[in-house]
């Protein structure tokens, strides 16, 4: 299994290259490490991404409201949030290597290696789900099979390890259980001990006298020094949301699994202001429709579980993750966290300025308004990069098309078509007799609505396969009938299914078949 997912993972980073979605930053000058950039297409499918939530988020609430802050922020921020002294992951060095590891990675790999030993055993060396066929995790078999009892057993005690903060403790269970460093396959470790990921550069004109500031490690911070701001000027009510999708850096010393964690990364964030009381009312619904969110875009909801934190962040008292089913095993991809008032008792502190909203409405118990309180937050935290690589992932299939008279196959990205670069190609047939002429008039009358594809280069077959490649939903072909009867072919990329339809049509059934209203409705 463990080689099969691993194939799965690698033609998917391929393709994502090879079609200009993701290249290696630098490459000319050998990359630079956990630094990735968004081509042509990938860059038009994570602006697909961004409005998905955006419009989910934003546009589909009355009471939520998106704001854009500036990446550099006054350093007491981060003093106040608690990321100057206590942003930090626990690393562990390999002496033979040389390589460094975070200590809680390395035992949730093994943690994994565990689990897939005992899939296998129980169910074979096949895919945990191939062709419809669900591996029932909950089989007696499973639930007794040694390896997975090991892998639950680690897992309560690195979780127990974590929550103490005992490092000493990560070690013994790194040691304990022989995990070795994949470069240099020993067990020679160091200490485990913490390191701060923030990135910090000099603010101002001259080096002597300059300002030390920050590149903000999260996107939350700035929602939270803008609250007055947003609530006052948009006259906002409580429970309402500020949404926001912006750029975060940390300077991760795990550069692994692709855009799976990076050093400059990009997050779509919202925190959902609430009266204190009410907030794990708030914590269940949100946890609920952010799920949905996810699934409406058909994937298998056993690719998805959520998972309890053990160990809850200084400021919360609740929080789960999203996980969802990578080739390398369940990883987070989305977070619901409650707060509580942390964030803004703290602002409060460390700026001297009043963080309080003045609640009119009426207490049923006390017949009084519930009066002045710094509010408790509801926190959902999605990784934008994570997310387009599970889109990737979920999308990416190669297809044997092979009959009994030849051999045939393809690579396809069936994306949702909503969320697909382009909605359409435009295909001369032919590159003479007035084809491709017609199919411009066609393009040009198209492009104002939807992002179109226009292709004259190679076969039609060879075209199709291209676009199939990319993910484009439908293509639409001019052919000589077309100069005839104003009619074209459109072929569906799932169904690879052809239909003649009128020119004049077009407009609605693209824009029917690629509308938000498919996904948000």
């Amino acid at each position: 299994m463990a080689n099969n997912n691993e194939e799965i993972f690698k033609n998917v980073i391929s393709h994502a290259k090879e079609y200009g979605f993701v290249f290696q930053s630098s490459e000319i000058y050998d990359g630079l490490s956990a630094v990735y950039d968004y081509g042509q297409l990938g860059s038009e499918l994570k602006n697909n991404i961004k409005t998905y939530w955006w419009k989910a988020m934003v546009q589909m609430h009355e009471n939520i409201v998106g704001i854009d802050a500036a990446i550099f922020m006054h350093p007491k921020v981060w003093k106040a949030s608690g990321h100057v002294d206590g942003f930090s992951d626990p690393m562990i060095d390999n002496k033979d290597s040389n390589k460094r590891y975070r200590a809680d990675q390395l035992l949730e790999d093994k943690i994994a290696a565990y689990e897939t030993e005992a899939r296998i055993a129980v169910f074979g060396d096949k895919p945990y789900i191939e062709s419809g066929i669900i591996h029932d995790l909950n089989e007696t078999k499973f639930q007794n099979h040694p390896k997975h009892i090991l892998a639950e057993s680690l897992q309560i005690e690195m979780d127990n390890a974590l929550k103490a903060e005992d490092l000493s403790r990560l070690k013994a269970l790194i040691e304990e259980h022989k995990i070795q460093c994949p470069v240099s396959k020993t067990c020679n470790w160091t200490d485990v001990r913490q390191f701060n990921l923030m990135f910090s550069t000099q603010f101002g004109a001259m080096a002597e006298g300059a300002e030390e500031v920050y590149l903000r490690p999260e996107t939350a911070q700035g929602i939270f020094v803008n609250f007055l701001n947003v609530q006052k000027s948009g006259r906002m009510k409580v429970p309402f949301g500020i949404a926001q999708i912006g750029k975060a850096f940390r300077n991760e010393v795990i550069a692994r699994q692709f855009i799976m964690r990076m050093r400059e990364f990009e997050q779509m964030e919202m925190q959902f202001f609430v009266r204190p009381g009410t907030e794990m009312e708030w914590y269940k619904k949100w946890k609920e429709t952010r799920l949905k969110w996810h699934l409406a875009l058909g994937t298998d909801p056993a690719k998805y579980k959520f998972h309890d934190h053990a160990k809850l962040a200084h400021y919360a008292n609740a929080a789960v993750d999203i996980e969802y089913d990578f080739p390398f095993g369940f990883k987070e991809v989305e977070g619901i966290h409650s707060r509580t008032d942390f964030d803004l008792n703290q602002h409060q502190e460390f700026s001297g300025k009043k963080m309080q909203y003045f609640d009119a409405e009426v207490n049923p118990e006390t017949n009084k308004p519930y009066g002045n309180y710094v509010p408790y937050v509801i926190e959902t935290s999605i990784g934008l990069d994570r997310f387009f690589l599970v889109t990737m992932i979920n999308a990416f299939e190669e297809q044997d098309l092979s009959t009994d008279e030849k051999q045939d196959s393809r690579s396809v990205l069936k994306l949702h078509p909503a969320l697909s670069p382009y909605k359409a190609a435009i295909l001369p047939l032919t590159k003479k007799d007035g084809l491709p002429e017609k199919a411009r008039e066609i393009m040009d009358q198209l492009k104002f609505d939807f992002n179109m594809a226009y292709d004259e280069k190679d076969s039609i077959g060879k075209r199709y396969r291209r676009q199939d490649a990319i993910g484009t939903p439908f293509c639409i072909t001019v052919d000589y009938e077309t100069l005839e009867n104003n009619t074209v072919t459109i072929r569906h990329r799932d169904s690879m299914e052809q239909e003649r339809v009128a020119i004049a049509d077009l407009q609605k059934i693209i824009g029917d078949l690629v509308s938000w209203k498919n996904l948000l409705g």
